[in-house]
């Protein structure tokens, strides 16, 4: 239980055939809603946290915060440094002991995205810890800030990536996108066919929020073992402090702090529900 290595709860969800909810979290409120919902539902899961969001949370602060919950939850919790952009936050994160790391070379060539990668398993490698790489492009990006258009992965690319690499995880582009999604999503289920009986590795789907849960468990029988979740969970938290304005005129610092923490516990237990992560633990 408590602090565990990504990798171990990715075997276990490729041998139960489920999807691991890793979900991004900003504050202590937020951990503890994480924790809360793991805990209640007794389901492993992933809390992480972006680069691009280490101006608003900074690392040194908030990454010993989730790291002693992990440590103390009843539940294995990995505790992973999502979107990594230089192997010096990489390092920094594994300093703290986060048990996960990734790098995104996405935008990168090919032969540049395998080379950082491993660059980062090897560093990653001193500390235990797992690694996640993305090969293809997902759509927008983590912070919102830029409309990065889709780029569905290639499966021969993805082989020769992961046969070079042998990354933990693996985030594929199949149609997802970061953030709100400006219409239906589209998932290309053919290309995460192809995927599945071409790699050998826990394959990850970022932009989880928006898309519907008829999807998200057809993705986790079809090799999707990791589930980001993010934006759907501010939101949630976003809701739950302005529910709790318009219910009330006047209020304690201790009513928003519980509102914080119930909004982000009830889009976590929600989407832990769809994942098929209950009881498995």
């Amino acid at each position: 239980m408590s602090l565990a290595n990504m990798k171990t709860i990715l075997k276990g969800a490729v041998k139960e055939n489920f999807a691991v909810g890793s979900f991004s979290v900003a504050n202590m409120e937020m951990i503890l809603g994480a924790i809360k919902a793991a805990e209640e539902l007794n389901s492993p899961i992933i809390m992480q946290i972006a680069e691009v969001r280490l101006k608003h949370s900074p690392l040194e602060l908030i990454g010993p915060m989730m790291v002693k919950a992990a440590e103390n939850s009843k539940v294995p919790v990995a505790v992973h440094f999502d979107h990594g952009l230089t192997i010096e936050n990489i390092r920094k994160a594994l300093d703290l002991g986060f048990t996960s790391v990734m790098i995104d070379g996405s935008h990168l060539s090919l032969e540049e995205n395998i080379k950082i990668t491993n660059k980062v398993k090897d560093v990653a490698t001193s500390y235990n810890a797992s690694v996640e790489a993305e090969i293809g492009q997902v759509g927008g990006s983590e912070d919102g800030s830029k409309d990065i258009n889709i780029k569905v992965t290639n499966v021969e690319n993805a082989v020769r990536f992961f046969n070079e690499t042998k990354v933990d995880a693996l985030a594929v582009a199949i149609g997802n996108a970061h953030g709100i999604y400006k219409g239906e999503p589209k998932l290309r289920f053919d290309i995460l066919d192809k995927l599945k009986g071409s790699l050998e590795v826990p394959l990850v789907l970022h932009g989880g929020s928006g898309i519907s849960e008829n999807d998200f468990r057809k993705c986790a029988t079809m090799g999707i073992k990791k589930i980001n979740i993010a934006t759907a969970t501010f939101n949630s938290v976003k809701e739950s402090v302005k529910n709790l304005n318009d219910e009330l005129d006047d209020y304690d610092y201790f009513k928003l702090h519980q509102a914080e923490i119930d909004g982000a516990y009830k889009n976590i237990r929600k989407h832990i529900e769809i994942f098929g992560s209950i009881n498995k633990a």
